[in-house]
């Protein structure tokens, strides 16, 4: 039996398929849901009055990233995710650097939204920003960070039912924020003016377009639940596409609010945005240090009538939400480390279950780890030290919730950037493999003897992307050192222990994918499928025997 079948094998009675149709969506909502609450405030300071534009163009790149992402969920529904698809697609070295990308962006999850986190309650409990301001600050989102860990090593993890519960308050609440922001507040005319007189450079654009796309991150939940969803062909493309188009409209929705929203003077409203002792217009206000990691419930603090109200429980849902995510860049870092060992492609340090509860406690706790390294380079730019001076004049002052929000870019680029590549090599490739949701817009080929589909979105996707990976690179002086420097020692290490065990180093092992896509159709429950990809198989071995007959 193959490496990929035994893989498949010794999974099955580990995971429960549970997941319905809103569990997936929530299960995808609780990660890229919490984005809008950090990546709101960042975009405002960087892009200003282009905020929106920003916004469109890393939304747009969002919803190809999301077709990808569905299309290769549904068609290989496993654990995994990107990391599994880039494997597959391009082979070990590759899917190394793809899952090595990714990791780094769980690892920034839990910091990025654990910090976000305390920022959000620091709404209802301002001691936790002052008090010291930075050291208390550090400790707490410390506290949080190493609870998750041990939430995570004893077994204990959110539930979909508690998602789903979460994330349904949530879009109403997102959704009444709107409504009433744009009913009683909005002013089109403030819109273009803000527009036409806080207009970005150049580079600030492409920075606020870098950031923005922090915003999207998160709908691989989905593809990585994918392995517990009951028939995920089917329920992967439904849930999928309502994600992308909530998240799509609120990303847009809040932008342009933010942007034309007058801030409510009357009776009850909070006291006007003040910088430096003058009135600032609103979205100068959420995008400034103070408040750019708590920049939603700030505005919904001024939203007329309603602001009263959210003011109250804003903060509070948001912080759950942004925890929960957290929570899952915990729990994500250890399963994608965990895959990855079983594949050879990391030691197998990071497959070792604790012997009592029965979880990859070496995964969580090493990449725990790293986590918190990235929180005290966070939070060195607010410290007095000698330290942090040298960091402020090297980074030029970059906050913290900005340094983290450079290193959440730069993987997200990157890992999406492969999930492309793959994505068009799967179609090239494996031809064979029934796709119940395929991305639109393609070009008929014919490549050995296989009907292939060349998918133009794919194309389009990775060009977007890529750019925005180039913006990183040219906008944010710590991704363009510490995202590259996480990838080459990432690899380094991946070579070492290629060639102590044995193995191909930049070949890969030998893998026999229909025997795995067989084993994961029929785990899936997508029996249909099943047959319709072993008689593909039949009718290509019979096509191929008519051509050398002839």
């Amino acid at each position: 039996m193959s490496l990929e079948a035994r893989v498949v094998e010794k999974r099955k009675p580990q995971l429960r398929r549970a997941v319905k149709p809103w569990g997936s969506f929530a299960w995808g909502y609780s990660d890229v849901g919490a984005d809008i609450f950090v990546g709101l405030g960042l975009v405002l300071g960087a892009a200003a009055g282009a905020s929106n534009i920003a916004f469109l163009f890393a939304g747009l790149v969002y919803v190809c990233i999301g077709l990808a992402y569905t299309e290769l969920a549904a068609t290989y529904p496993v654990a995994g995710g990107g990391q599994y698809f880039v494997l597959r697609g391009l082979g070990d070295i590759f899917g190394f650097i793809a899952g090595w990308a990714v990791l780094l962006d769980f690892t920034i999850d839990i910091t990025l939204f654990a910090w976000s986190c305390v920022d959000y309650l620091s709404q209802l409990v301002p001691q936790l920003l002052t008090v010291p301001h930075p050291v208390t600050h550090f400790v707490v989102v410390l506290l949080l960070i190493c609870g998750l860990c041990l939430l995570n090593v004893i077994g204990i993890r959110e539930s979909t039912a508690f998602n789903g519960i979460v994330s349904g308050l949530d879009v109403v609440s997102e959704t009444a924020i709107l409504f009433f922001g744009f009913f009683f507040a909005f002013n089109p005319q403030l819109l273009i003016h803000t527009m036409q007189t806080s207009w970005p450079t150049t580079f600030q654009l492409m920075n606020g377009v870098s950031l923005a796309i922090i915003s999207f991150v998160g709908l691989e939940s989905i593809s990585q639940a994918a392995q517990e969803t009951q028939r995920p062909a089917s329920i992967i493309p439904r849930t999928s596409i309502s994600l992308i188009l909530t998240i799509l409209i609120f990303a847009l929705s809040y932008s342009n609010l933010a942007l034309g929203m007058q801030p409510w003077s009357g009776h009850g409203a909070p006291p006007a945005p003040m910088m430096h002792g003058h009135n600032v217009p609103l979205w100068a206000y959420l995008g400034n240090g103070e408040n750019n990691g708590k920049a939603v419930a700030v505005l919904a603090s001024y939203v007329p009538f309603y602001g009263a109200l959210a003011a109250l429980y804003v903060p509070l849902l948001g912080s759950i939400l942004l925890l929960i995510s957290s929570n899952s860049g915990v729990f994500g870092s250890s399963r994608i480390a965990y895959a990855m060992s079983t594949t050879q492609l990391l030691p197998s340090f990071f497959q070792r279950v604790h012997g009592r509860f029965r979880t990859p406690a070496a995964s969580i706790i090493a990449f725990t780890l790293v986590a918190i390294v990235e929180l005290i380079f966070a939070a060195l730019p607010s410290l007095n030290t000698h330290a942090a001076m040298i960091y402020r004049k090297f980074f030029h002052g970059e906050d913290g919730i900005t340094f983290l929000g450079d290193l959440y870019a730069f993987g997200a680029a990157t890992s999406y950037s492969f999930v492309f590549i793959a994505l068009i090599a799967l179609r090239l490739y494996d031809p064979l493999s029934p796709r119940k949701f395929k991305i639109p817009f393609n070009i008929p080929m014919q490549i050995r003897g296989e009907r292939v589909e060349f998918p133009i979105v794919g194309v389009i996707g990775f060009i977007g992307i890529g750019s925005i990976l180039v913006f990183t690179m040219i906008t944010h002086e710590i991704g363009r050192f510490a995202g590259p420097a996480w990838l080459i020692c990432g690899l380094i290490g991946y070579l070492i222990y290629r060639y102590r065990k044995g193995l191909p180093i930049w070949r890969s092992q030998r893998h026999n994918w229909r025997v795995a896509q067989v084993d994961i159709l029929r785990a899936s429950g997508e029996l249909e499928l099943m047959d319709e990809y072993t008689n593909n198989l039949r009718e290509s071995e019979r096509r191929r025997e008519e051509a050398r007959q002839r």
